[in-house]
């Protein structure tokens, strides 16, 4: 400490040398001309003048305020400016004046004109206030060093509670919360005064920490100082439990709380979104609400991706209109939510009429609606809209954004754009590589995608592997599926799906025998391959569908319903491709074609809604060749679009045709 000792020392001798009263005049400041140049970087204008001449030079408060003006307002140069023409009217600073400069200096950014005042601090025996101690504490810690704000802090007999907690927070934006966390134990072991302030910070630390066992020893301080239930310290509990992975202490903290704010509910409903508790999200904003408290735009932001489902379109419709209805802030994060929840829950024009009509737009509104038009089948314009944000030099592309036209480009089949988007990626992730060997398989471009995987060392990443797979059964290369197919069961012999495609392969060329083989392999070793569902909503209920399901109350009538249709498409010489031999649902080859979930969720879609009504089907595992045949004859017969998502991309079946051109 000897060496910042000397060095602060050194900041500060022009004051703490001269034993001549601060004066008003010019000559005083001679010495610190800097202080004149920083202070007046911004030329008061005559009206400016007017307003500090009509001052009384006894009023330091009407100055702190014109100060505190400036700061609140984020204009530190007006606030240093200020404080000059202060001291040139003779008007001393106090233990509220000082605090204020010394954090106009921080944000502006001047070290040495913070030091001055640090100086001046000290000349007018401001040295160990509290308020003054803190603020260079902060200006230390963030223009200079840590060590030298410690210093400050230890030699200083202002210490509080707030300057412990201002160097706690000065490590936690180092990136250092093991030690915030130390120096909270080491405040309290020295019997420092505890406040709501200071255990939030320490609990964020433990938060960023990932640490359990230390958040779980500051809760307990917490409670025995009786502040385990303020709302700020509740809040950050709250925060640190859900950012350790222990989503049961969270929830038992929030119903514990006697008092909750939007934070609170907001923090609760994030959480379980994101673990896939959708209803449970929901059910929370409605409690919300009825508790009196009103969601802002972050809860909303939180909320509406539990909406971002087919069977969840309404209600997410439903919080759009309550947004518009009570003039909800507009900002970009929740606009980009409503167009993400719209992109996924299948309606692409709704996204794309909000994405037209945003004044702003970030980075993330532009990968949002790329990406959206590419999984809904319209990868050009996709690109299309790429090529337009390129033309805005605000907006960074990042990984996400490129990871976007990539896609894009695949599901347009555009291999030059592709190149030419990949080549431009500094270090391209394994996620780009896989939609580049995607968008090469699709094209039929099996050559290059073999050479691209060879150069780049990639034939140990299955996604890359099941990109080239997707494009073999698209292409029907059944000798290339199958030795992908061979490689994906070396590299995840416990994934059951791999043995299910080889399976259906060996079907395909009736090798029965390997067949049986490899069903007593799945059953020995304990592996269970994913049963096909598919579900629709229906007046807010949402109906699920199994292979082969007979368990509905209306599944007479939904088998005779696509009986009716399947002799109508035979009647019409209408060809179905059978072809199994590199798909990945296990049961689905030995069922007939109408006891498939998606067609049976279709059909009780068709039978109980009124006629030109679009039906929304999702289904959990990839469509069969023959079912997606099925579904543009019925789209085409009845005269409706059906929509079905499955894990590929959605399909808009219209007319005959499907958005995907055969292509997923």
């Amino acid at each position: 400490m000897d060496v910042i000792s000397s060095t602060i020392h050194t900041h500060t001798s022009n004051f703490l040398k001269s034993d001549t009263p601060i004066t008003t005049t010019r000559t005083h400041y001679k010495h610190t001309h800097h202080l004149q140049v920083c202070a007046t970087r911004v030329t008061p204008t005559t009206t400016t003048h007017q307003v500090l001449d009509e001052i009384p030079l006894s009023d330091t408060f009407a100055w702190n305020r014109l100060i505190q003006n400036h700061l609140s307002n984020k204009q530190p140069q007006h606030t240093l400016s200020v404080y000059h023409q202060m001291l040139l009217r003779g008007v001393l600073p106090d233990n509220h004046t000082l605090p204020r400069v010394l954090a106009a200096s921080r944000l502006w950014g001047d070290f040495v004109f913070g030091k001055q005042v640090h100086g001046q601090a000290f000349k007018l025996g401001f040295g160990s206030d509290q308020y003054v101690v803190t603020a260079l504490i902060d200006l230390y810690g963030r223009l200079d060093s840590i060590d030298s704000a410690k210093w400050i802090f230890f030699k200083s007999s202002g210490r509080n509670s707030v300057s412990w907690t201002m160097l706690a927070k000065l490590y936690l934006m180092q990136n250092k919360p093991k030690l915030a966390v130390d120096f909270f134990h080491q405040m309290v072991e020295l019997g420092a005064e505890l406040d709501n302030v200071a255990l939030a910070t320490a609990i964020g630390a433990c938060g960023v920490l990932g640490s359990i066992q230390e958040g779980r020893k500051v809760h307990g301080i917490a409670r025995k100082r009786g502040l385990e239930f303020d709302v700020l310290v509740s809040n950050s509990l709250l925060r640190m439990y859900i950012d350790c992975g222990s989503i049961e202490d969270a929830n038992e903290i929030f119903y514990l709380m006697p008092s909750k704010d939007v934070i609170s509910w907001t923090e609760m409903i994030g959480v379980s979104v994101k673990n896939g508790a959708f209803n449970d999200g929901l059910k929370l904003l409605r409690l919300m609400n009825r508790d009196g408290i009103k969601p802002d735009a972050l809860s909303f932001s939180s909320v509406l991706p539990a909406c971002a489902r087919i069977a969840a379109h309404k209600l997410g419709k439903e919080i759009h209109g309550y947004l518009l209805r009570n003039g909800t802030d507009f900002n970009i994060m929740v606009q980009n939510a409503i167009m993400d929840m719209y992109v996924k829950s299948g309606f692409i024009e709704y996204a794309s009429n909000i994405f037209a009509t945003m004044k702003e737009r970030d980075v993330i509104s532009w990968t949002v609606m790329i990406l959206g038009y590419s999984i809904h089948g319209q990868g050009e314009l996709g690109v299309n809209l790429f090529r337009e944000m390129e033309k805005d030099s605000r907006i960074g592309i990042d990984q996400f954004t490129y990871a976007a036209v990539l896609h894009a480009c695949s599901t347009a089949r555009m291999v030059e754009k592709g190149w030419f988007y990949f080549n431009r990626i500094r270090v391209p992730k394994v996620t780009h590589c896989a939609l580049m060997v995607s968008l090469l398989a699709r094209a039929g471009l099996f050559d290059e995608a073999r050479i691209f995987i060879e150069e780049r060392r990639l034939e140990k990443h299955p996604e890359v592997l099941r990109a080239l797979l997707d494009g073999c059964r698209i292409h029907r290369q059944v000798k290339i599926g199958k030795r992908v197919i061979d490689q994906l069961s070396e590299l995840e012999p416990l994934n059951a799906d791999n043995y299910v495609i080889l399976s259906n392969w060996y079907a395909d060329s009736a090798k029965w025998d390997m067949v049986e083989e490899l069903r007593e392999t799945i059953l020995d070793m304990g592996l269970k391959p994913k049963k096909a569902y598919s579900w629709v909503e229906l007046r807010n209920k949402v109906h699920v569908f199994g292979t082969g399901d007979v368990s509905h109350p209306r599944s007479e009538g939904i088998y005779w319903e696509l009986k009716s249709l399947m002799k109508k498409m035979e009647s019409k010489r209408h060809r179905r491709n059978p072809d199994f031999s590199l798909h990945d649902v296990d049961e689905e080859r030995e069922c007939i074609q109408i006891g498939h979930s998606e067609m049976l969720a279709l059909s009780f879609g068709l039978i109980s809604t009124q006629a030109k009504v679009t039906i929304r089907v999702t289904k959990n595992l990839r469509m069969c060749q023959s079912c997606h045949d099925f579904a543009k004859f019925i789209a085409k017969t009845v005269e409706r679009e059906v929509i079905i998502k499955d894990p590929n991309c959605y399909h808009h079946f219209k007319n005959g045709f499907c958005s995907c051109g055969d292509f997923w």
